[in-house]
């Protein structure tokens, strides 16, 4: 039988669809205004978001919103909360609900574990009366030498678990992101020791969904695909989707209606090609799930750089952002190609 939160888990994967993440805290908004001279204030923050909620089309190409806590109560220039701006678009309003990582005790050098389960219940009950529809929770695993260790994996699946069952019992969607980092400090690793890292985590943070008595098909998976560390030799497009669709059919029950990936530190169009690829790959292997995009950086780079906080911007500014969006959706649905980038006068037409 399909319950509420699993009509919303799944038109959050519909075709074609994506969700932006759009969750950076007030520091990291700040730190991505600064270089570009754009002044770091609250009503800043607000506009550039509304810019971004009201772009053309953008409730075609976007199923859903992660916010950060300001984000969800900040009212925009329209005079419209940003919630209702993103509601009236079409695509559902969400949280992110972690309170960021701090490191692990008796973990490994640099290991982390992801806070903010104490009073998760009562932020929960509040953000769905502010109108979150679904929740994000991070956890982080770094590749190194003795790292991660088997205890940093636990701990944050435990984590994640615990934050899924309590956004269900709570009324959201959880999207579950355990993320192995591919940038930093700890980008050194193998497309192989990426593989064998992606195998521990998904295996272990579903075992503990299950324990915690998570129901699959009222949660999305939001994973790093499964790539070599960026000061490790590249891998090409196919074998980065070959290795991510692998270890998905192995670890992901057919029960989750859809994984949206994180880009995690790829390049706007490097992000997009994997997405496509993965797609093109998982069809012929009868992938059971929507594969899709959660992108933060990677939809909104273009942007921000072309926006620089001036309303003169705005309409070049959103008009990037539809065509990056657009071709996520493309690549979303296995039909994506390079030429697609050249096509920037179909952003704005019908269709």
């Amino acid at each position: 039988m399909s319950s509420p939160l699993a009509a919303v888990a799944q038109a959050m994967v519909a075709p074609g669809k994506g969700i932006l993440a759009a969750d950076e805290s007030t520091g990291t908004a700040n730190k991505r205004f600064a270089p570009l001279n754009i002044p770091q204030t609250e009503e800043m923050r607000g506009r550039y978001r509304e810019l971004l909620f009201t772009a053309p089309r953008f409730g075609e190409f976007v199923s859903g919103v992660i916010l950060y806590d300001e984000t969800i109560r900040q009212t925009g220039p329209s005079g419209k909360s940003l919630e209702a701006v993103i509601a009236a678009s079409g695509a559902f309003p969400g949280i992110k609900l972690d309170t960021g990582t701090h490191p692990l005790a008796l973990g490994g050098p640099d290991e982390k574990i992801t806070e903010g389960l104490d009073g998760l219940a009562k932020r929960v009950d509040e953000y769905v009366k502010l109108g979150a529809k679904f929740a994000k929770w991070r956890a982080v695993i770094a590749i190194d030498n003795g790292i991660p260790t088997q205890r940093a994996i636990v701990a944050n699946a435990h984590a994640l678990a615990r934050y899924a069952a309590i956004c269900q019992a709570g009324g959201l969607v959880p999207i579950v992101e355990p993320e192995v980092l591919i940038d930093g400090e700890h980008s050194k690793h193998s497309l192989e020791r990426s593989f064998e890292v992606h195998e521990r985590v998904l295996s272990t943070v579903f075992e503990e969904l299950a324990e915690a008595g998570v129901k699959f098909e009222e949660m999305i998976l939001k994973p790093s695909m499964v790539a070599p560390g960026q000061q490790s030799a590249k891998a090409s497009v196919h074998e980065v989707a070959e290795a991510t669709v692998t270890v998905l059919l192995r670890w992901v029950p057919a029960a989750v209606p859809g994984i949206a990936f994180l880009s995690g530190g790829q390049g706007d169009e490097e992000a997009t090609e994997h997405l496509n690829e993965i797609n093109l790959i998982g069809r012929k292997k009868h992938a059971p799930w929507a594969l899709t995009f959660s992108y933060g950086r990677a939809l909104q780079h273009g942007a921000l750089t072309t926006w620089l906080g001036s309303e003169a911007n705005v309409a070049a500014a959103q008009a990037i952002l539809t065509h990056r969006l657009h071709m996520n959706s493309l690549a979303s649905l296995g039909r994506y190609s390079s030429d697609s980038e050249k096509e920037r006068e179909l952003v704005g037409a019908p269709g």
